[in-house]
C-alpha cells in the first residue's frame, strides 16, 4: 500500500468530543434551517410539475421570464454561450395541472422572446407519482442501511455495525441539513448521491474497523482506545488517496459539470467529507464509548470486596 503519511501519532479518541460537539452543531443549524424554512426545497421529480429546456437566439432575459413565471425555478444551462434555460414550473397541484405545465410555459416564453425559441425537451410529473417517488427514496435509504447494519454486525460484532449505522446515518443528516442551509434543491440525482454516499461511508469505516480487529488480535495487553488511535493512523495514509481523489473528481464536477449535475456534485462533495470524517471522529468513538462502559459494568461486581465474616463471641460460662 502507497504511504504517504509514516510513523503517525494523532491522537483522534482524545479529540472525540469536539468532534461530536462539532456534529451536534452542524446538525442542529441544519434544523434551525429547515424549521425556518418550513421544509427542503423539493425539486420537480418529488413535488410534481413541468421540466422545460428551452434554447433561444438571444441572450435569455432570466429577470423578466422569472417575473412571467413567479412559481419557476429558472436557471441557464449548457456551454457559455449556448442560451439554453431550463425552467421549472412547479404550479401542478392536480395530476391534470402537470400536463399542462408545459402550456403555461411556452406562453411565458413567448411573451419573452416572440417565439424566437426552441424546445428542445419537456418532461412532466403528477404529484401523486412525485409523493410516490419521494416515500420509494426513503424506504430505498432505509433498506440500505439495514443491509449495512446486519452485512457488518456479522463480519464483527453488532456494535461495529450499530456505530457503522449510526455514522451513515448522522452523514445522511449533516449533508441534508447543508442542503436546506444553502436552499437546495432535493431531487432523484440527490437520492442518488446520498446513496452511493452511504456505500462510500461504510467503505471507509470498515477499512478502519478490519484492522482494529487485526491489531486485538497481536496486541491483547494495549487498551483499545491505544489500539483504535493507531488503527486510524495506520489507515491514514489509505484513507487520504482514496478519498482526496474522489473529492477531486466530484469537485470538478461541481465546479464544472453545469446546473443539471450540481445539486448532484453538491452531495456528493459535502457528502465525502463528512463520510471521511465520520469514520474517525463519529464510528470509533461510539464503539470505544460502549466498550468502556460495558467493561465498567463487568468490572464493578468483580471489584466489590468481599464482606469479612466476624466469628460471634461466645459468652463465658460461669461455674458454680
Amino acid at each position: 500500500m502507497i504511504e504517504i503519511f509514516r510513523d503517525v501519532r494523532i491522537d483522534w479518541l482524545g479529540k472525540r468530543r469536539l468532534f461530536l460537539a462539532i456534529s451536534g452543531l452542524i446538525m442542529l443549524l441544519g434544523l434551525v434551517s429547515l424549521v425556518a424554512k418550513g421544509g427542503f426545497r423539493y425539486g420537480v421529480d418529488f413535488n410534481g410539475g413541468t421540466i422545460v429546456y428551452v434554447r433561444v437566439q438571444q441572450k435569455p432575459p432570466l429577470d423578466q421570464i422569472r417575473k412571467l413565471l413567479p412559481d419557476s425555478q429558472i436557471q441557464e444551462f449548457g456551454a457559455s454561450g449556448s442560451n439554453d434555460v431550463m425552467i421549472e414550473f412547479q404550479g401542478a397541484k392536480e395530476e391534470a395541472d402537470a400536463s399542462t405545465g408545459r402550456e403555461v410555459i411556452t406562453n411565458a416564453l413567448n411573451q419573452a422572446f416572440q417565439s424566437k425559441f426552441q424546445i428542445l425537451n419537456a418532461e412532466s410529473v403528477g404529484p401523486k407519482v412525485g409523493a410516490d417517488l419521494r416515500r420509494q427514496a426513503v424506504f430505498a435509504t432505509l433498506y440500505a442501511l439495514v443491509g449495512i447494519l446486519i452485512y457488518i454486525a456479522f463480519r464483527f460484532e453488532w456494535i461495529y455495525g450499530a456505530a457503522a449505522v449510526f455514522a451513515v446515518f448522522h452523514d445522511t443528516l449533516v449533508t441534508l441539513g447543508l442542503f436546506s442551509v444553502f436552499n437546495r434543491e432535493i431531487n432523484l440525482t440527490v437520492i442518488a448521491a446520498l446513496l452511493t454516499l452511504v456505500g462510500y461511508s461504510v467503505n471507509d469505516t470498515i477499512v478502519v474497523f478490519d484492522r482494529v480487529r487485526e491489531n486485538l488480535k497481536i496486541r491483547r495487553r494495549d487498551d483499545l482506545e491505544t489500539i483504535m488511535n493507531d488503527s486510524i493512523n495506520q489507515t491514514l495514509s489509505r484513507t487520504i488517496l482514496t478519498s482526496g481523489l474522489t473529492f477531486l473528481t466530484v469537485l470538478a464536477l461541481f465546479i464544472f459539470g453545469g446546473e443539471i449535475i450540481n445539486h448532484f456534485a453538491f452531495a456528493m462533495v459535502i457528502g465525502i467529507i463528512i463520510g471521511t470524517y465520520s469514520s474517525v471522529a463519529i464510528a470509533a468513538p461510539l464503539v470505544l464509548v460502549y466498550t468502556n462502559l460495558r467493561g465498567r459494568r463487568v468490572a464493578l461486581p468483580a471489584a466489590a470486596p468481599a464482606r469479612p465474616v466476624v466469628a460471634k463471641a461466645q459468652r463465658p460460662v460461669k461455674v458454680k
